[in-house]
C-alpha cells in the first residue's frame, strides 16, 4: 500500500508541474473541497486538469455535481433477460444473510449462538474433511517438478506425475492443454470407466476433460438447445433437481419440463411420471432431453438397475439425448443399493439400444471421497454423437481454451489411484474407507434424528451427501409468508438461521409438490457438529410448531 500511494504521490506532483511553473498552493487553486482533501492528505500540488488526469473519483464526483454524469450503458432494463432469469438457491439469499450474521459475529455482535453453522452446499473440506494424501501429493509434484527428487514422496506419486508432466506442453501445468483435455488423462478416465462397468468399452475420444462436470452440462446443453416456441428445445428435470439444472436452462432460454420424483417411495423414478411430463411438454415445447441424478441431489435416492432400464427404453422410444449426472457414484451408504452407470446399463440392454441412443455422463472431482471442489476438475464421456456434431462440441470446448490442468491431474488421481502392491496404496485404502464409513453413518444417524421430530420425516439417505426432509408448515406460518412475500420454507429456513445459526436451503429452490415443504441440508459436517446441528434443528421445530400450531392440527 506505501509503494502504491507513493507512485500516486508523484504521479499527481507531476501532472502539476507539468503544468505550473511557479505551482500555487491548494487553496489558491480553488478546487473543490473532495479535492482539496485529497491534497491535504498527500501534501503535494496539483492544478484541476491533474485532478482530472489522476483522480477519476473526484472528478466523477464533480461531473455530478453539475449535472454531467452519463447514464449507465449497462442497467437492469438492459441486462440480458436471461440472466435476470437465473436463480441458484445453494447460494442464494439465504447463504447471503448467513455471510452477514457471519461477519456480525466477528465484530463482536452479540446472537443466541456462537457460530454459523453452513449446511447448504456440499463443499467436503470447508466442512473439516482433510485431503487424501495421495491426491494431493501427485499435485504437488506436477506444481512443482522440483520436488520428484525429494525422497520424502512416494515413487508411485512420481511416476503419475512425470506422466501428467509429459502430457503437458513444456512438460508443466502452467501450459495451455488440448481443448478436450491431456491426452494420458482422457486415456485414464477412458480406462477407469471401462473397468468400473466390467468391460464395457469406452473410447478416450469420447471422454472430454471439464472445468467441474456443471462446464459439461452446460457445453452439451449448448448443443442441444434451439427453435422458436412452440417448437423450442424443452428439457426435463427431476422435480427435487439440483438448480444447476433450472439454472442452465433460465440462461439458454429453453424450456424447463418438471418431472417429479416419487417421495412415498423413497423419491424413486417412475417411467410413467415421465410419459406423463413428455406428453404435457409436447403441447408448448419440443423435449428433446431428459436429465438424471444418479445418485440423487438434492434427495439422496440410489435409482435401482430395472428403474434405469426403463428410462432408457423411455428415451430410446422417444429419441432424447439423455444426460445423467453421476458425480456421487462412489457415494453408495445403503448396503441394499448398488451404483449403475447409464452406460453400462445401455450395454447391457443390446446393440439396438447400446448404438441408438445418445448418452452423455458426468463426473467430478467434488464429490465421492476427494472432495476436492476447489480443483473443478471433471470429466464427460458422450457416445452415440454425430461426427459432425462432435466436430461442433471441441469447437465449443475450443472457445474456453481448456480446463485447469490443475484439476485434471486431481481428476487423474481418482480415476487412477493406487493399486495393491503400490507403495501409498495402504494409506490410500485406509484413508478412502474412513471417509466413505463416516458418511455413511452420518447418513444413518441423519435420517433417524430428523425422523424422531413431529412434524419432519427424512427418507432414508442411501447416497449423494445431503438429505431433504418434508417439513410440517402450519397454515398460520403459510399465510404469514404469503404477507411477507416470501415462500413458507423460506420463512421456516430463515428463522432456523437467526435462531439458532444454521443455513439450511429451503426446498422450494430445489422444486418440490405443491403444498409440500422441505429443506436440504448436508451431511458433511464432522459427527460432533452433525448431532450439534440436528439438535438445534429438533428444538427449533418443536418450537416453531407451538408457535404456529393449533394442537388438533395433524402432522405429517
Amino acid at each position: 500500500m506505501q509503494r502504491l500511494q507513493a507512485l500516486a504521490n508523484r504521479s499527481l506532483a507531476a501532472g502539476a508541474l507539468n503544468r505550473h511553473p511557479n505551482p500555487l498552493p491548494v487553496k489558491a487553486l480553488k478546487l473543490p473541497f473532495c479535492a482539496q482533501t485529497v491534497r491535504f492528505k498527500t501534501h503535494r500540488f496539483i492544478d484541476q486538469s491533474g485532478l482530472k488526469r489522476f483522480s477519476t473519483a473526484e472528478a466523477t464526483v464533480a461531473a455530478r455535481d453539475n449535472g454531467k454524469v452519463r447514464e449507465k450503458t449497462l442497467t437492469m432494463e438492459t441486462l440480458n433477460p436471461q440472466v435476470k432469469a437465473v436463480e441458484y438457491a445453494v447460494r442464494g439469499p439465504i447463504v447471503i444473510k448467513a455471510g452477514e450474521i457471519e461477519r456480525g459475529l466477528q465484530q463482536g455482535m452479540k446472537q443466541p449462538f456462537t457460530e454459523v453453522i453452513k449446511a447448504n452446499i456440499g463443499d467436503a473440506h470447508a466442512m473439516g474433511q482433510q485431503p487424501i494424501t495421495f491426491l494431493r501429493q501427485v499435485v504437488a509434484l506436477c506444481t512443482c517438478p522440483e520436488l520428484l527428487d525429494s525422497p520424502v514422496f512416494p515413487e508411485d506419486a512420481k511416476v503419475r506425475a512425470r506422466r501428467i508432466l509429459q502430457g503437458c506442453g513444456g512438460h508443466s501445468i502452467g501450459s495451455y492443454s488440448a481443448s478436450q483435455g491431456v491426452d494420458c488423462i482422457r486415456q485414464d478416465v477412458a480406462a477407469y470407466v471401462e473397468q468400473r462397468d466390467q468391460g464395457v468399452p469406452a473410447s478416450w475420444d469420447n471422454i472430454y476433460l471439464t472445468t467441474g462436470a456443471s462446464d459439461g452440462i452446460m457445453s452439451i446443453l449448448k448443443l442441444l438447445v434451439s427453435g422458436e416456441r412452440p417448437s423450442r428445445t424443452g428439457v426435463m428435470i427431476p422435480i427435487p433437481q439440483y438448480p444447476l439444472y433450472s439454472a442452465a436452462i433460465a440462461e439458454l432460454d429453453a424450456v424447463q419440463v418438471n418431472y417429479y420424483l416419487d417421495e412415498d417411495n423413497c423419491w424413486a423414478l417412475d417411467v410413467n411420471e415421465l410419459h406423463r411430463a413428455l406428453q404435457e411438454a409436447k403441447q408448448y415445447c419440443n423435449p428433446r432431453v431428459l436429465c438424471i441424478i444418479n445418485p440423487g441431489n438434492p434427495t439422496g435416492q440410489v435409482q435401482s438397475r430395472k428403474c434405469i432400464e426403463d428410462v432408457l427404453h423411455f428415451a430410446y422410444e422417444e429419441k432424447l439425448f439423455v444426460l445423467s449426472d453421476e458425480v456421487y457414484q462412489d457415494n453408495i451408504y445403503s448396503p441394499d443399493c448398488q451404483f449403475h452407470s447409464f452406460k453400462k446399463v445401455l450395454y447391457e440392454m443390446g446393440p439396438e439400444h447400446f448404438n441408438s441412443v445418445e448418452l452423455a455422463s458426468f463426473h467430478s472431482t467434488s464429490k465421492g471421497y476427494t472432495g476436492e471442489c476447489g480443483f473443478r476438475g471433471g470429466y464427460m464421456e458422450v457416445i452415440n454423437l454425430d461426427p459432425d456434431v462432435k466436430a461442433q462440441l471441441v469447437k465449443l470446448l475450443s472457445v474456453r481454451l481448456c480446463p485447469p490442468v490443475s484439476g485434471q491431474a486431481a481428476m487423474d488421481i481418482i480415476v487412477n489411484p493406487p493399486s495393491p502392491g503400490e507403495p501409498s496404496f495402504p494409506q490410500f485404502l485406509k484413508e478412502k474407507t474412513a471417509v466413505l464409513g463416516a458418511l455413511a453413518e452420518k447418513a444413518k444417524l441423519t435420517e433417524q434424528i430428523l425422523n424422531a421430530v413431529p412434524g419432519i420425516k427424512c427418507n432414508p439417505v442411501q447416497g449423494a451427501m445431503y438429505a431433504f426432509p418434508r417439513i410440517f408448515i402450519p397454515p398460520r406460518a403459510v399465510e404469514e409468508a404469503k404477507v411477507l412475500g416470501m415462500s413458507p420454507d423460506m420463512l421456516y429456513c430463515l428463522r432456523l438461521l437467526e435462531e439458532t445459526g444454521i443455513c439450511v436451503v429451503p426446498g422450494s429452490g430445489f422444486g418440490q409438490k405443491e403444498g409440500t415443504y422441505h429443506f436440504r441440508m448436508t451431511i458433511l459436517p464432522s459427527t460432533e457438529k452433525l448431532k450439534l446441528l440436528l439438535e438445534k434443528v429438533q428444538d427449533f421445530h418443536v418450537k416453531f410448531l407451538k408457535e404456529y400450531a393449533s394442537l388438533d392440527e395433524p402432522l405429517i
